[in-house]
Parts: structure tokens; sequence; C-alpha cells
């Protein structure tokens, strides 16, 4: 059994991060490494990691000053010896058989990166992440890896995040891939295309949620922080010119698609904030973007509705 090394960014997760913990090291595939980054965290969260290493010779924990997501699993990178490498986030939770499956789902395709459903928790309900088109079983070739992510709405159960994947290590290490420490909001996405693109990797993935991600309402996702939800508009202008620059660029305007969204909700909040300012920048880029967007959403009229209403919104 090779060895898995699993990073875990840790911030002020007091209420969460047991649940977590447990449900890593309760793992039927057991040869890990478990990566435990304290990020500045100023409640008990950096406690309960040294508590947990006391207890599972596999856990390594690293204490650091506050610098961000990114800046915390670079700290995992850095530190992993691992063949293989995931992501998990210290608020969410796993099926005991999570890592098994991604293990000989990956070997069984002799590919660098498997991924696997999850469910989406919200208001004390669990959902799977269901998608509307078919994912065929075996090799998954690099063109459909980076066409998941961003049909979105057709492929909600791969997604762009990173706690449903397993890595050969290799593939990361080789590029020298990390994460970008200027962004804290979308670093999972760019990471992913940034590897997927310049090493052309292809993978699997396995029809089958083992995975639990909670949506809280303080997490960074949730802000209404125009400063920090502009990250992500950064992001998918990186992964556009990615897309463009290794011979992708008949995916990119699903990027630039991406990107209008993302606008638009930045947009919302602006306006429900009376921020006539931000609402009039990210309108002049949804107008831009508005035909990616009308072409990315073709299926879902009520969407680009909705895009041009925001397009009129006035302060």
């Amino acid at each position: 059994m090779d060895k898995i090394s699993i990073i875990i960014p840790v911030y002020n997760v007091e209420s969460y991060l047991k649940k977590c913990l447990d449900s890593v090291i309760n793992q039927t595939y057991s040869n890990l490494e478990i990566l435990l980054v304290n990020d500045g965290s100023s409640d008990n969260s950096g406690k309960i990691c040294d508590e947990y290493a006391l207890k599972d010779s596999r856990i390594r924990v690293f204490h650091k000053e506050n610098g961000g997501v990114s800046s915390a699993k670079n700290v995992g990178l850095k530190n992993m010896s691992g063949k293989y490498v995931g992501f998990a986030d210290p608020d969410d939770w796993l099926e005991p058989d999570m890592y098994e499956t991604l293990y000989s789902e990956l070997k069984n395709n002799n590919v660098p990166v498997s991924a696997i459903g999850y469910f989406i928790e919200a208001d004390n309900k669990s959902k799977p992440a269901d998608n509307l088109e078919e994912i065929p079983d075996g090799i998954i070739p690099t063109e459909r890896m980076l066409l998941y992510p961003l049909k979105r709405d057709s492929y909600m159960g791969y997604c762009g995040y990173l706690w449903n994947k397993l890595f050969a290590t290799e593939s990361i290490v080789k590029n020298n891939i990390k994460f970008n420490e200027e962004i804290n909001y979308g670093e999972d996405i760019l990471f992913y295309y940034t590897l997927v693109t310049t090493r052309k990797l292809t993978g699997c993935y396995i029809n089958k949620p083992l995975y639990h991600y909670l949506q809280r309402d303080t997490a960074i996702s949730k802000t209404k922080s125009s400063i920090i939800r502009t990250d992500i508009l950064k992001v998918y202008k990186k992964v556009e010119e990615l897309l463009n620059e290794n011979g992708y660029k008949d995916l990119s305007f699903w990027a630039r698609g991406f990107y209008c969204y993302h606008a638009g909700v930045i947009a919302k909040n602006a306006y429900q904030q009376g921020d006539k300012e931000t609402l009039r920048q990210m309108q002049n880029e949804i107008t831009l973007h508005i035909n990616d967007y009308i072409e990315t959403n073709i299926e879902f009229p009520k969407k680009v509705e909705n895009m041009r209403n925001i397009l009129q919104l006035n302060l």
C-alpha cells in the first residue's frame, strides 16, 4: 500500500475539527500521513490538533502565523512524503472507505488523478451532488478533465474542488506547482487547472458520494466582502489564460462564462450593500462577457434573464 498524504488547513474550526479528524483517522485505507496546518487559529483548534497527534502517530502538526488558506496548504505540500496526496477541509467529514476507493480506482485505471462524488450538507440536510450528464467509467481525457468543473450545472458531482480527489504527488512536485498565496477564495480551482493543463493529466471518476461538504454561513465562500469575492474573478481570468496557453483555447469561453457568473454575484451583493462603485464595475465586466455567459447557459434561460436583470440594477 502506497502512502497517501492528506493536507488539512485549520483555522478557527474547534466546533467541527474533531468530527473531521475522526473520519480521517478511521479510514479503511490506513497508510496515511495526515498533515494538519494550524494557520494561526485564535480558538482551540491548534490544541485539538496537538491532542490528536498524541493519539495517532500518522498525524503531523504545523503551527504558523495566520497567512490564509493558500499559505497553509503550501506548508502541507512542502512537507508531504506520500506517493499520493489528498486534501480535506476541517469542517467537513469523510466516509470510511473514501481513500480506499479513490486509491483503488486510480491504480486500476493507471491515472494520476481520481475523483469521487460528494454530499452537500446544508440546513441540517444531506443531499448528493448529482450530475445531470453521465461521466463514463474508465479514463477521462485531459479535455474532459478541464470541461467538467467549468460545466458545473451538468457535472456538479465532479466540481473543481480538491477535497474529493486524489493526486499523484509526482505530478505536482515535478512542475513545482503551488497555491497562489495572494488568492484565498477559489485557490482550489486555480491549483487544479494549473496542474491539469501544464501536466496534461488524465483521470477517473467514481459516481459514489463519499465526502461530506458542509456549507457554513461563516465560510469564506459565503462572505459578502467584494474584496474577498474578487479573488474568484482573478482565478477565472487565470484559468482562461491557462487554457489558451496550453492548447485548450476552444474551452476558454467556459471560463469567461464563469467569470461573468461571479461578477453577477458580486454585483448583487454590491447592490444590497449600496456600493455603487462596485456595482458599476461588475456591470461593466458582465457587459464584456455576457455573450460567453449566454453561450454557456443556453439550457438555462432563466439564468440569462437574471443576469440581464442585474445589468439593469441602479443605485
